[in-house]
């Protein structure tokens, strides 16, 4: 991993190099995606069926594609106690930490003679997407927690899950377990782009749903992306990232363990350090290379730290918060003396973590907010996966006669000025 001194010309391209990254796909994924969808559009069960057989499970049929009762019942038996205690904890940390989101219908009447307000109300049914890996045999059961309880908190009344089949034509029976508790009212053997085509669609045996949340690779962000309009989305997820800011008194095996943890996850991936200490950033830099030895996934988090790591050195703090807002991390690490000094100062970044004891992974399973995040710079704009996308707020308007007569002279002013008649007229006849 590379030691970068800043400012200087290689930090700058290092960083602009970082921030373009983003979402990265080739015309041919479009133009796959597309065709998948609207073959789902079309036909519904066969095509999703036709595409699971080929690409997770010979076995799934249209009458075993929804996970049956037998099945949950099946999966409890199979977990231990301690996945049950773990999991038990991080759902009702998730469940406390949304249940702060909730939002009211609220009426005001400042002005005499007229009442406004907000009505407030849950989506009807919100599809959670549930990613698999290698065939479906790797459960991530977070996934299955931040996308199921906010939607359960906002009051959803139906709330479906999608997730590959395993090869066996199974669903794990962690996924299953989390699945139950956190509340998900049916859970469906489907990936991958045909799965979100049909949560946007419905088809015979999967139900049309209003928002579909959760991470997934390329495919399924390809997906999210066309049919956004069609269906609420999320967002448009990219790579993972994480940044740390840390001083001379960090640990430098503790940074090189959080920088890792990013990287892994994928090629494109973006592990970055910034700090005020020469002699920190050496010492992470050998962590890494010892840490490196023993990582099972070594040759993705290799290839992520050569592509878009970086170390850098600045001369003050205030420089790193500056380039930390401008990057816009979506994880962002304070291991610092006095972080509550900087916090403040934080405008961009999908989620903060304070001080050495709070790694990035605390977020993704256990501490309460969620690990859905906005990536590649765009938390200059967007936010965390809350209560808020699985909601919709109606507007509210009432005039009494006497607030409408003193009101309308200047409403039918602004409706003559944008050329529309009609509106002035709508008013012009109750005078």
């Amino acid at each position: 991993m590379k030691i970068f001194n800043y400012p200087s010309r290689s930090a700058e391209q290092r960083v602009a190099r970082i921030i373009r990254r983003g979402l990265v796909f080739q015309k041919k994924d479009l133009a796959a995606v597309s065709r998948i969808c609207e073959n789902v559009r079309r036909r519904g069960d066969q095509a999703v069926i036709s595409y699971t057989r080929r690409f997770d499970s010979k076995r799934v049929t249209a009458r075993s594609m929804r996970v049956s009762k037998q099945e949950f019942a099946d999966a409890a038996k199979k977990v231990d106690r301690s996945f049950t205690r773990a999991l038990n904890r991080a759902a009702s940390n998730i469940k406390r930490f949304h249940a702060l989101q909730r939002r009211r219908s609220w009426m005001q009447a400042e002005r005499p003679g007229t009442l406004l307000g907000q009505l407030v109300h849950p989506v009807d049914a919100a599809g959670v997407y549930v990613p698999g890996a290698r065939g479906g045999e790797t459960p991530l059961v977070s996934s299955v927690l931040m996308g199921v309880i906010p939607a359960k908190v906002a009051g959803v009344k139906q709330i479906v899950m999608v997730t590959p089949p395993t090869r066996g034509g199974g669903v794990s029976p962690h996924l299953l377990t989390a699945a139950q508790k956190a509340g998900a009212d049916a859970v469906y053997k489907a990936g991958s782009a045909w799965a979100i085509a049909a949560l946007a669609y419905g088809t015979e045996t999967i139900p049309r749903v209003d928002v579909i949340v959760g991470p997934g690779n390329i495919y399924v962000t390809l997906a999210k992306k066309i049919l956004t309009g069609t269906v609420g989305i999320d967002m448009i997820a990219g790579p993972s990232e994480i940044l740390v800011i840390a001083d001379d008194g960090a640990r430098p095996e503790f940074i090189a363990a959080d920088l890792l943890s990013q990287a892994e996850h994928d090629v494109l991936s973006s592990a970055i350090l910034i700090t005020d200490s020469a002699k920190l950033a050496k010492a992470v830099v050998a962590e890494i290379k010892e840490q490196l030895a023993s990582l099972v996934r070594v040759d993705i988090a290799e290839e992520s730290l050569q592509k878009f790591g970086a170390i850098i050195v600045i001369k003050e703090m205030d420089a790193a918060i500056e380039m930390a807002n401008r990057i816009a991390p979506e994880h962002l690490e304070l291991q610092i003396r006095d972080p509550f000094e900087v916090v403040g100062k934080i405008r961009n970044a999908g989620a903060v973590f304070v001080g050495d004891y709070t790694p990035e992974p605390v977020g993704d399973y256990m501490a309460g907010p969620n690990h859905v995040l906005p990536t590649a710079g765009t938390a200059r704009f967007a936010s965390a996966l809350s209560v808020d996308n699985f909601i919709k707020k109606t507007s509210l308007i009432q005039y009494t006669q006497k607030a409408f007569r003193r009101e309308a002279a200047d409403i039918m002013r602004l409706a003559e000025i944008e050329g529309l008649g009609a509106h002035a007229r709508s008013i012009k006849v109750r005078l």
